[in-house]
C-alpha cells in the first residue's frame, strides 16, 4: 500500500526537480511512512510513500525492469500475483523481488496495456515507459484506490491524493463552479470532474496514456457484465456458488506479510467478513468497532455479540461530539474535498484505534451495492409498482396539489412529511432525478438549490444530475439491475474513497472482499428475485451464511451506522453554527444566499424540517473551502471555530 505522484514535462529539455516533486510526496507520507522513493529521468519523475504490507525486504519503489527501461509506481494489492508469477517466469521474466508490485512490470513486457486485463486486486499505477517515452497509468474495476490528475499545456501531474498535486509549484486550488450543483446534491461528483478546477480523477476500470506531445488517451478496459438472468437457475445453486467464491475471495485478501484485523460493525457484511477470517484462520482475530455515547445511534452492542460469538479480540472506541467536531478539518484535508457523510469521522477513528495493532484491515464494504441490501432498492420498485396504478386513476393536476400539499402543508408534521416526501404520493414519477435521486440521494434538490445559489450564471440546466442520470441510462436490465449498476459506477466509488483516505489517514491498509471482480461479476447473473424479496435485501447472503452468524445478526434491522448530528445541530451551538456560514468570509465567496442559509436553520430550530444532512453539506464545505482555498491550517481552522462549544 502506498502513495504515488508525479510529474511528466511535456518539453525535454525541461527536466522536473527534485524538490518539486519531494514537495508533492511530503503531503502524501501519512499513506507510507515506512519508505520513500523516487525516479528522476530528465523531464520524467515519479515518487511514492510506502506502507509495508508484502515483501518487507525488498519491495522498494520505484520497481524497474530487467533492463531498466520500464518503471513504475503502485498503490494497492495484487492478490493473483503469485500465479501470475509463475506464469510469467515460465516465458522467461527475471524478477528481483518477492513484491506483487514487480508483477505489473513484467506483465506490462509481456502485455502491454493490456496488463491490467491479468489483475485481480486493488491499484492505482503509473509506468514510465522510455522506450516509448510513454507515461500509462491504470485504476482498478471498481475504483478501490483513487488517481488524481493535472493536464496543463506544459505538464502531466498525478497523484493518489489532491493535496499533492497542488503542492507542485505553480497550481493552485480553486473553486470548480460548475461542479456546486452536483455538490449540494449529492455531496459527490460522479464524473471525472472534481471540486478542484483542472484537477480530473481516472474513472474505475479506466487506463491513461500520456504521451510527450501532451496528448492524453484515455480507455475503458473494465465494465459490469450484462445481466443474464434469463438463465435463473435453481436459488440453492446460487446460493452455494456465492458462499464457495465469498470465501475464496476472503482467502486471497488474507494476504499479508504484517498482522491483519478487521472492522466490525456488527451489522450483517462486515460480521460476514470477520466470521470468515476466523474461520480461515482457525485462530482469535482482531475485531474493531466504533460507535457513540447515544445508544440508539450505537451498533456496538451487536459487534460485541458477534465478536462473542466467532472469539475475536474485541476493540472498540466511542466518539463523543467534541471529538467529532474536532476532527473535522485535518478530516477534510485528508479527503481533499468535504465530507460526504458523517460517518467518514467514525471510520477514522476506528482506524486509529486498529492502527495500534494492525496495519492492514478487511471490511464490508459493497455487499449492499451488489446485492440489493439499501432500503432504497425495494422502495423504489415498490414505489414504480404503485405509482403506475396512481397515476392511471388521478388526474395529474391532483397528483401535483397532492405533491404540494405534502411538502408545504403546516398540518403535516416534519416525521410524517419525509416518509410521505418519500412514496410515490410525494414524487413526481415524471422525472427520474425527482422520482429516485432527489428521494433518496440529494441533500439539496434542484428547486432548492435554486433558492440557496447566488449568482447561477453558467450553470446548465439539470447539471446536479447529468453524471447520474448518464450512468443510469447507460445501464441495463430490470430495474433492481439497473439501481444496482447506478450506485456500483457513482455511489460506490464515493464509499471507496471515503474507506481508501481515512483508513491512509491513519496509515492502515483497507481491503473490501465484496468488491472483488470476479465475485461482483458473479452477482450480476444472479437473479433480482434472490437478491431482493418484498423488502428483505441481500436474500442470498443471508442464506449463505447462516452457518457462520446468529439469526440476530443475519437478519436484524439494518441501520447504516447512524451519526447523531441533528441531535448535535439542535443543541445550543446551533447559533454559532449558522454564524459561522454567515459571516463575512462566508458571503464574501458569493456562493449561497444568506437568506437560503438563514431558512435552513429557521426551520431546522422550529422542527418544521430536518435539515441535518444540509446543513452539514454547507459547513464541510465552508471548512473544506478555508483549507484549500483559503489555505488554512487545519489546527487554525479549529481555532477560528473555537467559539463552538463543542469544539472546546
Amino acid at each position: 500500500m502506498c502513495g504515488i505522484c508525479g510529474v511528466y514535462n511535456f518539453d525535454r529539455n525541461r527536466f522536473v526537480a527534485r524538490e518539486n516533486l519531494e514537495a508533492m510526496n511530503r503531503q502524501i507520507v501519512h499513506r507510507g511512512p515506512d519508505d520513500e522513493g523516487y525516479y528522476l529521468s530528465g523531464n520524467i519523475g515519479l515518487a511514492m510513500r510506502r506502507l509495508s504490507i508484502i515483501d518487507l525486504r525488498s519491495g522498494h519503489q520505484p520497481i524497474t525492469n530487467e533492463d531498466r527501461t520500464i518503471w513504475i509506481v503502485f498503490n494497492g494489492e495484487i492478490y493473483n500475483h503469485r500465479e501470475l508469477r509463475k506464469g510469467l517466469e515460465e516465458k522467461g521474466h527475471r524478477y528481483q523481488s518477492q513484491s506483487d508490485t514487480e508483477t505489473i512490470v513484467h506483465l506490462y513486457e509481456e502485455y502491454g496495456l493490456d496488463c491490467v486485463q491479468h489483475l485481480r486486486g486493488m491499484f492505482a499505477f503509473v509506468i514510465w515507459d522510455s522506450q516509448q517515452r510513454r507515461l500509462f497509468a491504470a485504476r482498478d474495476r471498481l475504483g478501490i484506490k483513487p488517481f488524481y490528475f493535472l493536464c496543463a499545456p506544459e505538464k502531466f501531474l498525478f497523484a493518489s491524493e489532491i493535496k499533492a498535486i497542488l503542492a507542485c509549484p505553480g497550481v493552485h486550488a480553486e473553486l470548480n463552479r460548475s461542479m456546486l450543483p452536483e455538490y449540494l446534491a449529492f455531496g459527490y461528483m460522479a464524473g471525472v470532474e472534481t471540486l478542484f478546477a483542472g484537477i480530473q480523477k481516472l474513472l474505475p476500470g479506466e487506463t491513461l496514456e500520456v504521451s510527450e506531445s501532451g496528448k492524453v488517451k484515455v480507455r475503458q478496459y473494465w465494465d459490469l457484465p450484462p445481466n443474464t438472468e434469463d438463465r435463473a437457475g435453481d436459488e440453492e445453486c446460487y446460493v452455494r456458488s456465492y458462499r464457495d467464491l465469498l470465501e475464496g475471495t476472503v482467502s486471497c485478501h488474507l494476504m499479508s506479510d504484517v498482522p491483519l484485523g478487521v472492522f466490525l460493525s456488527g451489522g450483517l457484511d462486515s460480521s460476514t467478513v470477520a466470521a470468515l477470517v476466523a474461520k480461515i484462520r482457525g485462530e482469535a482475530i482482531e475485531t474493531f468497532s466504533v460507535g457513540y455515547g447515544e445508544e440508539a445511534y450505537s451498533e456496538l452492542r451487536y459487534a460485541q455479540h458477534v465478536a462473542g460469538h466467532i472469539r475475536s479480540n474485541h476493540h472498540e472506541v466511542r466518539v463523543d461530539s467534541q471529538q467529532f467536531f474536532q476532527a473535522l478539518p485535518k478530516l477534510i484535508w485528508h479527503e481533499d474535498e468535504p465530507l460526504v457523510w458523517p460517518s467518514s469521522v467514525s471510520l477514522y477513528f476506528v482506524a486509529r484505534l486498529a492502527a495500534e495493532r494492525v496495519k492492514v484491515v478487511l471490511t464490508g464494504e459493497g455487499a449492499d451495492e451488489t446485492l440489493g441490501g439499501y432500503g432504497r432498492y425495494a422502495w423504489t420498485m415498490w414505489n414504480t409498482r404503485m405509482d403506475r396504478m396512481y397515476r392511471h386513476l388521478i388526474p395529474a393536476a391532483i397528483r401535483g396539489r397532492i405533491r404540494k400539499e405534502i411538502a408545504l402543508s403546516g398540518w403535516v408534521g416534519a416525521s410524517a412529511r419525509r416518509k410521505l416526501g418519500h412514496t410515490f404520493l410525494g414524487r413526481d414519477s415524471e422525472r427520474w432525478s425527482s422520482f429516485y435521486f432527489d428521494n433518496f440521494y440529494c441533500a439539496f434538490s434542484e428547486s432548492d438549490e435554486a433558492e440557496l445559489l447566488a449568482g447561477q450564471d453558467g450553470l446548465t440546466a439539470n447539471a446536479a444530475y447529468q453524471h447520474s442520470l448518464c450512468v443510469w441510462q447507460n445501464s441495463e436490465g430490470d430495474l433492481l439491475s439497473r439501481l444496482l449498476y447506478t450506485d456500483i459506477k457513482t455511489y460506490l466509488v464515493e464509499l471507496c474513497m471515503k474507506q481508501d483516505q481515512m483508513s491512509m489517514a491513519a496509515s492502515i491498509e483497507s481491503r473490501v472482499p465484496f468488491l472483488d471482480h470476479r465475485l461482483v461479476e458473479f452477482t450480476r447473473q444472479i437473479p433480482s428475485q434472490y437478491k431482493l424479496s418484498g423488502f428483505v435485501g441481500k436474500r442470498i447472503l443471508k442464506k449463505a451464511v447462516g452457518d457462520l452468524l446468529p439469526e440476530s445478526i443475519i437478519y436484524r434491522k439494518k441501520m447504516g451506522f447512524p451519526t447523531p448530528l441533528s441531535a448535535w445541530f439542535r443543541g445550543g451551538d446551533m447559533e454559532t453554527v449558522e454564524k459561522l456560514l454567515l459571516e463575512e468570509r462566508a458571503t464574501e465567496r458569493g456562493l449561497f444566499r444568506p437568506e437560503g442559509v438563514k431558512r435552513l436553520f429557521a426551520e431546522h430550530r422550529s422542527g418544521y424540517r430536518d435539515h441535518a444532512d444540509r446543513i452539514w453539506r454547507l459547513l464541510t464545505f465552508e471548512l473544506w473551502a478555508r483549507v484549500f482555498l483559503d489555505s488554512t491550517a487545519p489546527a487554525d481552522v479549529n481555532r477560528e471555530m473555537g467559539v463552538l462549544a463543542c469544539w472546546r
